[in-house]
């Protein structure tokens, strides 16, 4: 409706007048409601709080009859997981989750025991 607009932190505004508009400052999931700014008549929309994200999943998850614990969390784990499992190496995967130490990374590694036959020779790609 041409009301993607958000509201930039600190001096951004200033610096960047069109930049509420752009694609990377844009809310996945952007509230139904709009705000009004009444200096200039612009609206946009904030994003969805997270406890609506978590109350779809768990809703999501009874209904698909799953038993076991999940929530939005893991989703996250199942990204690093397949990520690792798909080859990518640990640093790569690390950057991506965001996490300062390796060893909150390594965690994803107890998936993988594959022994010797996790290991590729070069001559293979040949």
């Amino acid at each position: 409706d041409g009301f993607g607009r958000v509201k930039l932190p600190g001096a951004l505004e200033r610096k960047y007048p069109n930049a509420s508009a752009e694609w990377r400052w844009q809310w996945v999931f952007p509230q139904e409601n709009r705000w009004k700014n009444k200096k200039n008549g612009e609206e946009g929309r904030h994003h969805v709080h997270e406890t609506l994200l978590q109350k779809a999943v768990r809703s999501a998850v009874f209904r698909a009859g799953i038993v076991k614990r999940v929530g939005c969390h893991t989703f996250r784990h199942a990204f690093a997981t397949h990520l690792l499992m798909g080859g990518y190496d640990i640093r790569t995967i690390q950057e991506l989750m965001g996490h300062k130490d390796v060893n909150t990374t390594m965690i994803y590694t107890h998936v993988l025991n594959k022994g010797g036959q996790g290991v590729s020779s070069p001559l293979d790609g040949l």
